[in-house]
């Protein structure tokens, strides 16, 4: 009788099968499992919207802003960190005869990385020389701008 009552009270046994009891001290440890889902989704939206974010500052974008009477300038934002824009930038001017510099939108508190500006409408041009040297795939470049 008594090793019954030892085994009954560490066990509990229903039609034959036996089941550990719970005590309080194990609820102390206890996790949500739907908690746990939330964590987890909470993580994979995070991650998502990390990639987002990486997928829409891989784009570059080529405006063209009207200025007053029939001038423009052409502004090229997203361009890698990493590339010399101040090399391309010379390049870009010697084959289009235009004029152009390199603005750090930092300093305005647009926190949109340095820009490339040009004189005119340079948007076809630009597209061009970023594509044929091979500087970012055509299909990651965005053309803004009038027609």
């Amino acid at each position: 009788f008594e090793a019954t009552q030892a085994t009954r009270s560490a066990r509990s046994v229903y039609r034959g099968f036996s089941f550990p009891r719970m005590d309080l001290d194990a609820l102390s440890g206890f996790k949500d499992p739907i908690a746990a889902l939330d964590e987890e989704d909470a993580d994979k939206a995070a991650a998502a919207e990390e990639q987002d974010a990486r997928a829409k500052a891989e784009i570059v974008h080529i405006r063209v802003q009207q200025r007053n009477g029939r001038k423009c300038i052409t502004t090229v934002q997203g361009l890698n960190q990493d590339l010399d824009l101040k090399r391309i930038l010379k390049v870009i001017k010697k084959q289009h005869c235009c004029n152009g510099t390199v603005v750090d939108a930092d300093a305005e508190g647009k926190n949109m990385g340095e820009v490339l500006q040009l004189q005119g409408d340079q948007r076809a041009n630009v597209n061009k020389f970023l594509v044929d040297n091979e500087l970012h795939p055509a299909d990651k470049i965005k053309i803004h701008g009038h027609g």
